[in-house]
């Protein structure tokens, strides 16, 4: 990990929201942290005194329970902001942050981000908008979870992963994330997740030899329209 210090600055799609100019617009100080695949950026009981957001990689979000299972509860990319419960005031974190792909994390103290919010209302109502649409996403993984076969939670994800449906960054390729956290998103076992890869493959839904990162085809979202 880099630190660099500075001193400026369903299928529910978040609405636009250029954070780095409403970050740098400010000239309040914050932190750059540069972690490397699989660093953690904050773990579950750490005291949630920042807020953070993805100027470049993937993070993972997860929570472990008592007996050590781990859920993920969402893959965020590049533009997300996430670690945001200190702003009601959440003293610890929830779950845990992790680095799927090498990332940098731009952190901002819970008493600047507070001042920003409440000083730019425009700024603070679209912050607030693209919050409340990535809770209705996470919202619909749930839903997913709950009532889905582990085949449709699959494609979802991996839609979801390659950024289907949004028109600002159209991406086919999914992330080089692995099997295994492939069946932690969904719940179920990795050899499952390799049992439908294979499944999709050979039905034109997706290009894989294997490996990560594969390529979707839109005709994916059958599986997940198919009743």
């Amino acid at each position: 990990m880099k630190p660099i210090r500075t001193s400026s600055r369903a299928l529910a799609t978040a609405p636009a929201f250029d954070a780095r100019a409403f970050l740098d617009s400010a000239g309040i100080e914050k932190t750059i942290m540069k972690y490397e695949k699989g660093d953690t950026i904050f773990t579950q009981g750490d005291t949630c005194d920042d807020v953070m957001y993805i100027q470049g990689g993937c993070v993972k979000l997860s929570v472990l329970s008592k007996t050590g299972r781990e859920a993920v509860v969402a893959m965020l990319e590049p533009g997300e902001f996430f670690g945001e419960g200190c702003l009601a005031g959440q003293p610890t974190r929830m779950g845990s942050a992790t680095a799927i792909l090498p990332s940098a994390i731009l952190r901002v103290g819970k008493e600047k981000m507070v001042e920003l919010l409440h000083e730019q209302h425009t700024m603070s109502d679209r912050f607030i908008a693209h919050m409340l649409a990535r809770n209705i996403r996470i919202e619909g993984d749930l839903v997913d979870q709950l009532f889905n076969s582990s085949e449709k939670r699959l494609a979802r994800t991996l839609l979801l992963l390659a950024r289907y449906g949004k028109q600002d960054r159209p991406v086919r390729a999914v992330p080089r994330v692995s099997q295994e956290t492939l069946a932690e998103m969904i719940g179920t076992t990795r050899s499952r997740v390799n049992f439908f890869l294979n499944k999709f493959k050979k039905q034109g839904f997706i290009e894989y030899d294997g490996e990560m990162p594969l390529k979707i085809n839109s005709s994916l979202l059958s599986v997940v329209l198919h009743d």
